[in-house]
């Protein structure tokens, strides 16, 4: 007598792979995409040590940024004459250490830009959203405000605003927040208006969903990658805005240190201590050329186009390098009569 085989059913996927990959995962897969663009790495791996070197600014830095030693004023790098290993970079007219200086100056840098872009690219992204969503006369109206707010004189405002509440970290943050929302408010609506009209997004309309779950379900995560991109960007223009304004006396002040501060600091003595506004200057352009490099990486990433692009591109090399690499066949060697 036959004995009747138990019937096994499918084992249901687990919970941890209806999910999808892993953040473990993600992140390697990103890691790897990164080590391909060699450009994108070194710009990550300058802005990560950036990012240390003001984290543990205390511990890196050999001397008190705001020091003061006449005896050693204006004393050159340690690799030129009459130069010290005391200080690596030299002094400054004060006796300051440019290389403490250096180091403390990331902080104000890196802090500015963060604070500027994070407070406008909020504001900014919300009034996209509203007007782009809304349409009619909410959009007319928001969107008339951008117009008035770009068309009115930055530096106009800069010294207003300044010239009111005073000079200072806080008042240049807050300046630069109110000049540099609206960039984000149209790249963020003209996005919304181009999505609204997708099949997705009217189907969702139709069926009743509200209008918070179409505006953070279905319209927002069509907005990461172009907003990613633009925030980097833009962090490199806030970058650069802070050292202008620490230059012209209206941003960073004394004894806090800034890049820009220290190169308007040395600018009378540009023909006579050339470290001073060198080295400052050196560590503006490498901030801002690292944050370039790395934002074409994250541009091409978190953009499918791009990344099909990316995707052919090193198919069709490995081809071709597989295709050098095969022998062509060897052609037989005749003998003087003609024949083989």
């Amino acid at each position: 007598m036959a004995v009747p085989m138990p019937v096994t059913t499918p084992a249901a996927p687990s919970q941890s792979a209806r999910r999808g990959p892993s953040l473990l995962a993600k992140l390697d897969e990103l890691g790897r995409e990164l080590w391909q663009d060699k450009l994108g790495t070194l710009g990550f791996v300058v802005i990560v040590a950036l990012v240390l070197m003001a984290i543990f600014a205390p511990l890196l830095a050999p001397y008190d940024p705001a020091a003061q030693s006449v005896v050693s004023r204006l004393k050159p790098p340690a690799w030129l004459p009459k130069g010290t290993w005391e200080h690596l970079l030299g002094t400054d007219h004060l006796g300051r250490d440019v290389l403490s200086r250096v180091i403390y100056g990331a902080r104000a840098s890196l802090l500015v830009g963060v604070v500027v872009v994070l407070a406008a690219g909020t504001f900014g992204v919300v009034i996209g959203l509203w007007a782009g969503f809304k349409g009619g006369r909410t959009d007319a109206i928001l969107m008339r405000i951008v117009d008035v707010q770009v068309a009115f004189p930055g530096l106009l405002l800069i010294l207003l605003v300044i010239s009111v509440i005073g000079p200072s970290m806080t008042t240049m943050i807050i300046v630069l927040v109110i000049t540099n929302w609206m960039v984000y408010a149209r790249v963020v609506r003209g996005i919304v208006l181009s999505v609204r009209q997708t099949p997705y997004v009217e189907a969702a309309e139709m069926i009743g969903c509200r209008t918070s779950r179409v505006v953070f379900r279905h319209i927002l995560p069509n907005l990461i990658s172009p907003l990613l991109t633009l925030g980097i960007l833009e962090f490199t223009n806030i970058v650069l805005a802070e050292a202008a304004l620490s230059f012209l006396g209206l941003g960073v002040q004394p004894p806090a240190t800034s890049w820009g501060l220290d190169v308007a600091n040395g600018r009378d003595y540009i023909f006579v201590a050339w470290w001073l506004i060198t080295f400052p200057g050196l560590s503006i352009a490498t901030t801002v050329l690292s944050v370039n490099l790395f934002a074409s990486w994250v541009r091409v990433t978190t953009d499918p186009q791009e990344r099909e692009k990316r995707f052919a591109y090193q198919r069709a090399k490995a081809a071709a390098r597989r295709g050098t690499r095969q022998t062509t066949p060897a052609t037989p060697v005749r003998s003087h009569g003609g024949q083989p």
